[in-house]
C-alpha cells in the first residue's frame, strides 16, 4: 500500500472516531461521509459544542459561544501550509457569499510565528483568527496538528455538523453551510 493510500485510510479513521460523538446508542448510521471525505452529521445526532476561545491574532480573546445563533465555520490554518494558502480565497468568497445569512468564520493558526501568520492574513481573509501555536484548540477538537487544512462546521447551537479534513474549494464547502445555516432551529 502506497503512502497517500495509508494516509487516506488513516485520516479517514481518525475523522471517524473525532465524530464518533455524533452517534447515539440504537443509531445505524448518524454521520455520513462522501466520497471526498467530508463528514456531516444529522441534527439530531451532533455531539455538544466544542471548547473554543482563546487570543486572537491580532490581539484580545474570542470565545464562539459569542457566536451561539449563528453558524460558525472554523477553519485551521498555518502559513507554511501549501493547501492553507491554496484555499484561503475561497473560504473568504464562501464567507462573503454566506454572512449575510448568519455565518461567521473563525480561523485558528496552528503550529506558527504569530509575525508570519500576520503576514499570511494580510488581504486575504477579513474574519478573525485564533492564535494557537501549540495545536491546543485543534487537538480538543480531534483534528490533528498534521492534517491542517481542516474545517469544522458547528451549526446554529454550536455542534459539530460537518468535518472537512482537506483544503477546501468554494463550490464545495458553500453549499454545505448554506444547508447548515437554512435548518430549522431546534425548539426550546
Amino acid at each position: 500500500m502506497n503512502a497517500r493510500r495509508w494516509t487516506a485510510g488513516l485520516l479517514a479513521a481518525v475523522a471517524a472516531v473525532a465524530l464518533a460523538g455524533c452517534t447515539s446508542k440504537g443509531q445505524e448510521k448518524a454521520c455520513t461521509t462522501t466520497t471526498d471525505g467530508i463528514i456531516e452529521c444529522a441534527p439530531d445526532q451532533r455531539s455538544a459544542p466544542p471548547k473554543l476561545a482563546g487570543e486572537l491574532l491580532t490581539g484580545g480573546t474570542y470565545d464562539v459561544n459569542q457566536a451561539r445563533g449563528q453558524v460558525v465555520v472554523v477553519n485551521f490554518w498555518g502559513s507554511w501550509c501549501a493547501p492553507c494558502r491554496a484555499e484561503a480565497d475561497d473560504l473568504e468568497a464562501t464567507y462573503q457569499a454566506t454572512k449575510a445569512s448568519g455565518v461567521m468564520f473563525l480561523g485558528i493558526n496552528v503550529q506558527d510565528q504569530r509575525d508570519k501568520a500576520k503576514a499570511f492574513e494580510e488581504g486575504r481573509v477579513t474574519y478573525p483568527s485564533l492564535f494557537d501555536p501549540s495545536s491546543r484548540l485543534a487537538l480538543d477538537l480531534d483534528i490533528p496538528p498534521n492534517t491542517v487544512p481542516a474545517t469544522v462546521v458547528l451549526d446554529r447551537e454550536g455542534r459539530t455538523a460537518a468535518v472537512i479534513r482537506a483544503a477546501v474549494k468554494q463550490e464545495g464547502l458553500q453549499p454545505i453551510v448554506e444547508r447548515i445555516a437554512a435548518e430549522k432551529p431546534a425548539p426550546n
